[in-house]
């Protein structure tokens, strides 16, 4: 189990703020924050009110962002290192990590969790942090597969911020619940990286596409709740065991809370309303957790020190009422659902809460300190991710020792020869069933791993951000089909590796590596051979196939560029990425 951890960020004045003349009524003093109550300046002859004049929070962080010269000020830095290098730690070891900001708008929490070109905010630095850490793991026989997405909640409703929608009418996401792992988003896209700059990119990409207006409080406000998340997959080979862990992080960016002005802005007053809407769902369900948090660590208290003394029945009293808990709302909106497993379940979870130090913001401040106070009541039950495969695995080896060791004190033990034979025959039958199924699973896992490695080596996809572009690229040889249907939209791709590649029909007696059908396609039509990087072609039986027009009867050697044709309908342009190399090389020495 583990507590939510807590940080508060205090920013600058803002210049609308300095121009309201507003005073400065936060201060942070190492882990504490306090805060003047202004309500009370008016009544400062009144007795017994000096101690309530300043009202003090203690959390596990306190950044003072207001002053650069101050010897206390926190810049983006020290917030990653404290924050930022916790989560990569958690999601290394194999847990689930959230780390959300929240707070009101122009609080600073997109600044934090963003930040700017010239200061980078959490969420890069995390990212940038990440594929360091795969670096830094490269002399382990370690395998790692880098996903990520990127979300939305606008009006209470879930846009894939990666995935551009057809038509002027914006596309929305359903929000389900698997039983095992827990509330996901129906067809949102995620995207395999492999370097720091894909993932920047995509990181880019999404925010550009996020909502944002003109507030009465901020020229720029996020009107949208966003979460980009990052799966991150571990995989290690170590004595022909596998070891698979899977963390999941999300980095979470609230939309700011805030009053309604109607006189600045009145598109704003329905989006205001779902934005304090979800805030409010996210602060019942943070005060319900930390109240049933409480509440469980009372009883559990109350139940060591009856168990003391002789009286069991009350005991049992405790432990009936520490079940009684309240009912958490998750699902009073989609925000607090999709969070589900950060508050309360299976994740290692950070909130930083940003706030203004004016005393103009003195209703925004408090509440959001309150709320982060609550906050830090929660108890989550993070647990390393194990792949199910892996897990069956490892109780299997561990099955198998167990057997080992039972039957070499059998054999200590027993003096009678055949009864030590019949069980000696049924144990060693058991070691061998689970050492074929471990053989087994591990060969399936190693497949996959290899099949994803091959593929990260063998493309290379770029998406160009500024038109509407994508080049896939592979470094094999290979065939792109060139279909002249106009009704088709697909775009297929065939590797040709080193070896023999077939090509047929599927009800061909040897299985095919490219299957195609039509009238004059044969079972076995043709090969394909790539010896030492040279590509040819041979017919098999007299059946069609024509390279550049020419029609061919034996083997021919393909250069960059062919246009090739199987079975009078099936055309293909083949590439060679070395050939090509060379030849746009001796291009450019030409001119």
């Amino acid at each position: 189990m583990a507590n939510v951890q807590v940080a508060v960020r205090v920013r600058p004045l803002s210049k609308r703020e300095n121009a309201e003349g507003s005073s400065i009524i936060v201060q942070v003093d190492d882990k504490v924050a306090s805060i003047r109550n202004i309500k009370l300046d008016s009544r400062l002859d009144s007795p017994g009110n000096a101690r309530e004049r300043k009202i003090e929070f203690t959390f596990d962080y306190c950044y003072w962002s207001v002053d650069p010269d101050s010897a206390n000020f926190a810049p983006q830095e020290l917030v990653y290192q404290d924050l930022g290098t916790s989560v990569l730690s958690g999601a290394i070891e194999g847990y689930n990590v959230c780390l959300f900001a929240y707070g009101q708008t122009g609080s600073g929490k997109t600044y934090t969790m963003m930040g700017t070109p010239a200061s980078v905010g959490l969420t890069p630095r995390i990212c940038k942090g990440l594929f360091s850490r795969v670096d830094d793991y490269q002399e382990k026989p370690t395998s790692c597969r880098i996903e990520v997405s990127f979300l939305e909640i606008y009006n209470e409703r879930v846009r894939d911020l990666l995935k551009r929608c057809d038509g002027n009418k914006p596309y929305t996401l359903r929000v389900r619940e698997h039983p095992d792992k827990g509330p996901y988003v129906q067809g949102l896209s995620q995207h395999l990286v492999s370097d720091y700059k894909q993932l920047i990119e995509l990181l880019e990409e999404g925010n550009s596409n996020r909502i944002t207006a003109a507030t009465h409080i901020h020229d720029a406000s996020s009107r949208s709740h966003a979460i980009f998340t990052i799966h991150y997959t571990q995989a290690i080979l170590e004595s022909h065991l596998p070891s698979e862990i899977v963390s999941k992080i999300n980095l979470v960016d609230l939309a700011g809370s805030e009053r309604a002005d109607p006189n600045f802005c009145k598109d704003r007053i329905t989006e205001g309303s779902n934005i304090n809407k979800s805030l409010v769902t996210l602060g019942i369900v943070i005060s319900t957790l930390a109240q049933n948090s409480q509440m469980s660590t009372s009883c559990q208290s109350i139940n060591s020190m009856v168990s003391e003394g002789d009286s069991g029945s009350h005991s049992s009293a405790y432990s009936g009422s520490s079940r009684r808990q309240c009912y958490v709302p998750y699902r009073d909106s989609v925000l607090t659902w999709l969070l589900k497993d950060s508050l309360g379940g299976n994740s290692k979870t950070i909130m930083i809460a940003t706030i203004s130090p004016a005393s103009t913001s003195y209703s925004e401040t408090i509440s959001t300190l309150r709320y982060a106070a609550h906050a830090k009541n929660i108890i989550n039950k993070p647990r390393v991710n194990e792949d199910a495969n892996v897990k069956l695995i490892r109780e299997l080896r561990e099955e198998i020792d167990r057997l080992k060791a039972m039957l070499m004190s059998f054999e200590l033990r027993n003096s009678s020869p055949s009864l030590s034979d019949e069980k000696d025959g049924s144990l060693t039958e058991m070691l061998l069933q689970n050492e074929l199924k471990i053989d087994q699973l591990a060969k399936d896992w190693k497949d996959r791993w290899k099949d994803t490695k091959a593929i990260m080596e063998e493309y290379y996809v770029d998406i160009n951000r500024g038109k509407a572009g994508v080049i896939v690229a592979s470094q094999l040889p290979h065939l792109i089909a060139v279909d002249e249907d106009i009704l088709s939209t697909g775009v297929a791709l065939y590797h040709l590796r080193e070896g023999t590649t077939t090509i047929g029909r599927i009800d061909a007696e040897t299985e095919q590596d490219i299957v195609l059908q039509g009238p004059w396609v044969e079972s076995e039509h043709c090969v394909i051979h790539n010896r030492n990087g040279i590509v040819t072609i041979e017919p098999i039986g007299g059946s069609q196939c024509s390279v550049n027009e020419l029609d061919i009867t034996h083997s021919c050697r393909l250069s960059q560029g062919a246009v090739i044709v199987i079975g009078k309908v099936h055309k293909f342009r083949f590439n060679h990425p070395t050939e090509a190399a060379m030849l746009r090389q001796r291009r450019t020495v030409s001119l």
